[in-house]
């Protein structure tokens, strides 16, 4: 498939008062697009989260990544040390509430709807690690179609902020939801995708659970230890499949 040209910039996304940063890539080409929401992991909208958001618009969408940190620490952005994962859990865990986050998304959302290229019924998510988890969140907003949650931890277990763990809120998600884990992520224990995996059967959710044996946490990111090159390549065709029913 021939990659497009793309365009890509910093834009200002303007939320309850709250001026947003967003990495947004979109086709250089006219025409009507549909829109993806890039969920980041809890190192900010770092260059990993960029890379995604421009091989997406490559494809054809037009993909904006909102930074969800800029209550706490605005223009954040880290590496993969095991420094940056302590302080990247802290804001990610300890000072963002579920909904803070869907409120984000939403925001995200609309500054889509305000592009004259976006397709204004033709949006969907994908996230990695943290944004995993906050893709399956944001899998229950009305206008997201289509899912794409990477090693999402804790959903089974806790929701950003405290509260009810996110896995209840299952039988709210709108659209087809594909989940993406790796067996050998000690974060999330196959039990718990197992889980997952049953809530959304129990509810008649759209949906498809990928097992990536000999695959750990953060398989998906080129720029980790954990990067898994087969695993990253098949789940990177199954995004472009689902994807694909936006179009």
């Amino acid at each position: 498939m021939t990659e497009l040209a793309i365009d890509t910039s910093w834009v200002k996304i303007l939320q309850n008062g709250l001026q947003i940063s967003a990495y947004l890539a979109q086709p250089q080409a006219p025409g009507a697009y549909p829109g993806i929401v890039v969920i980041q992991e809890i190192f900010g909208v770092n260059s990993h989260i960029r890379d995604v958001t421009e091989r997406i618009a490559n494809l054809g969408y037009i993909a904006i990544a909102p930074a969800l940190f800029e209550r706490t620490a605005p223009g954040f952005e880290a590496g993969y040390t095991p420094e940056d994962i302590e302080v990247g859990r802290k804001y990610a865990w300890m000072q963002t509430t579920a909904s803070e986050l869907l409120s984000d998304v939403q925001s995200a959302i609309d500054y889509l709807k305000t592009l004259p290229q976006v397709k204004q019924d033709a949006l969907g998510c994908i996230g990695f690690c943290f944004g995993g988890h906050v893709a399956y969140l944001a899998a229950t907003l009305p206008d997201i179609k289509v899912t794409a949650s990477f090693y999402g931890a804790r959903i089974t277990t806790t929701t950003p902020g405290g509260g009810e763990a996110t896995l209840t809120r299952t039988p709210q998600i709108q659209g087809t939801l594909y989940a993406f884990f790796g067996m050998k992520d000690a974060s999330i224990p196959q039990e718990q995708t197992n889980e997952i995996e049953a809530e959304l059967e129990k509810y008649k959710i759209p949906h498809r659970i990928f097992r990536y044996d000999g695959a750990d946490h953060g398989f998906f990111c080129d720029q980790r230890a954990s990067y898994n090159p087969k695993a990253a390549a098949d789940a990177w065709i199954q995004v472009q499949q689902l994807f694909s029913q936006l179009n």
